[in-house]
Parts: structure tokens; C-alpha cells; sequence
């Protein structure tokens, strides 16, 4: 999850977003859709500028505001992309566009999680190339993580499922990528509060350095200082803001690009990591 990003599916926010209706998607009260559209630019120009190759959904103005976080509907591995099943009602047809542009991208699909199983991308953790740790919580059920774990096993992939803390309950969601960032192979960001004790044994044992990020700066944040995007080892774009978790990670080696989201991120609950979904790392 921190090799070099050399390809990945966003969606450019539009009408939708800029429309969006706070209350409908729980939004914060600094949402200001127009401002997160404009703020989004600057976000992907980041992106864009690492030499990764954006594969674009457009917002046709389909209404879906929280299409933008791409790396909830799908999950991609070495051998194709697995369509995941929302769990939030408001996004269940976003999979669909997904399919679509992997479809047109040549991006084989692998197989899909069907309801009542519920698996979103934000719950799943590569902690190597043959192991798949996937919280389960409020946006992922024990259906959904039983499916991937038959979908992938055929892979020589373990899918290893986690609980997660009810925290801020079922609205505001945590995922387990809310508690942890991967910075390099064996390096990531993480808030050690809210992180499941098996979880954080195994990275242990794995190799993991943990870095810890500021708590105050999670709280204030609702979480986004820790959502942090590698786009190589050890080169993150991150929101602006956390100060201190920017230098814990500096301190590690790492080089932060940070770009302004208080309307995209912080008012709409979602980080770097959650606005793309990665379709191919090179090592």
C-alpha cells in the first residue's frame, strides 16, 4: 500500500458534491460544496504531479456526493478487482461505476461481494502481498469479510478480519485505514487508541515500525491527520493542519505534501486515502 502509485481511479466532484445536501450525507457544518470542488483541484494537481496516471469518473451530476472517496467501492489486487457491497445505503451504486470504468480500463474483475454481505475499501489493509486485514465494523460485516476471504483464497491471499470500536457510532464511521496510514513496507502512521490489539501485534510482527500520530490532532481532526496518502515509500500527501503527526512523520524520513481541505476533508469525513483507490503499485 506505499509502493510507487503509477495508476489510480478517482472522480472529479461536480454537481453533485456542490449541491449536496449536509444533513442527507452527515457533512459537517463547514461543508461548503463549491469550495470542496474547488478544493479538490488542488488535491488532484498533487496527485497528478507525483507522475501517477488518473483514471477519471466524471460527476454527471448523478447526485452521489460521496463518490468522490474512490477507495470505498472496489479493491484491487494482482489479479484483477473485486467490486465491493456499501455499507452505507446512500453509496450502494457506486460499485457500478466502478465496474464501468475498469471495464473501459482493461482492469479484469475478479468477482464482487454480494448483500447482505458489506465490504468497504477503507476497512481492508494490505500488510503484504499475501495477507488482507479488513476491520469489521460498521460499514463491514462478517458476510461481506466471509466472501472476500473465499474470493481471495484461491489468490494464496489471507484475509484476517478484525473488530473495530463502535466510537462516534454508526453515522460518522471509523474504518480501520481511520487508524492506520502504511508510509513504507514496513512503516505506517497510526492512532494506537482505536487500533484493534491483534492488528497491531501482527504489523509488530511483520516488521512494522509505528509511528504515532497526534492525538489532539486526530480528535480535532475527526480522525483526517492520520489519513495520509503514499504515493512512493515514504512520499505522503496529507491534509493541512496536523502540524505535529506532519513532523512525527518527517521524523521517520518521510517527505509531506499537504494541500487546504477544510470544506472537502474535514467537513465531509474523508482523507487523501479515501479520495483514490489505487489500481496499480510498482515495488
Amino acid at each position: 500500500m506505499a509502493g510507487r502509485l503509477a495508476r489510480v481511479l478517482m472522480r472529479r466532484p461536480g454537481p453533485s458534491l456542490a449541491t449536496a445536501d449536509r444533513a442527507l450525507w452527515h457533512y459537517g457544518a463547514g461543508f461548503d460544496g463549491r469550495r470542496a470542488v474547488n478544493e479538490y483541484a488542488g488535491f488532484a494537481e498533487a496527485v497528478a504531479s507525483s507522475g501517477t496516471e488518473i483514471l477519471w469518473i466524471e460527476d454527471d451530476g448523478d447526485g452521489r456526493a460521496d463518490a468522490m472517496f474512490t477507495h470505498d467501492p472496489s479493491l484491487v489486487t494482482g489479479e484483477g478487482a473485486v467490486l465491493l457491497s456499501m455499507g452505507k445505503p446512500l453509496r450502494r451504486g457506486e460499485p457500478a461505476l466502478h465496474e464501468a470504468a475498469y471495464r473501459a480500463a482493461g482492469v479484469p474483475i475478479l468477482g464482487r461481494i454480494e448483500a447482505p454481505g458489506t465490504v468497504e475499501g477503507g476497512d481492508c489493509v494490505w500488510v503484504d502481498a499475501q495477507t488482507l486485514a479488513v476491520g469489521r465494523g460498521v460499514r463491514t460485516n462478517k458476510a461481506g469479510i466471509l466472501q472476500l476471504r473465499a474470493l481471495l483464497a484461491p489468490l494464496g491471499i489471507e484475509v484476517l478480519g478484525f473488530d473495530l470500536p463502535f466510537w462516534q457510532g454508526e453515522e460518522a464511521c471509523l474504518h480501520l485505514m481511520s487508524v492506520v496510514s502504511p508510509l513504507a513496507p514496513d512503516l505506517a502512521l497510526v492512532h494506537p487508541p482505536l487500533l484493534p490489539v491483534a492488528f497491531r501485534s501482527l504489523l509488530v510482527e511483520r516488521g512494522y515500525t509505528l509511528v504515532i500520530g497526534d492525538p489532539i490532532e486526530f480528535e480535532a481532526s475527526f480522525g483526517l491527520s492520520l489519513n495520509v496518502l503514499p504515493t512512493a515509500p515514504r512520499e505522503v500527501i496529507a491534509v493541512a493542519g496536523a502540524p505535529k503527526t506532519q513532523a512525527a512523520m518527517e521524523a521517520v524520513g518521510c517527505r509531506v505534501t499537504t494541500f487546504a481541505a477544510d470544506a472537502l476533508c474535514l467537513a465531509c469525513e474523508g482523507g487523501p486515502t479515501c479520495l483514490t483507490r489505487p489500481v496499480l503499485r510498482l515495488d
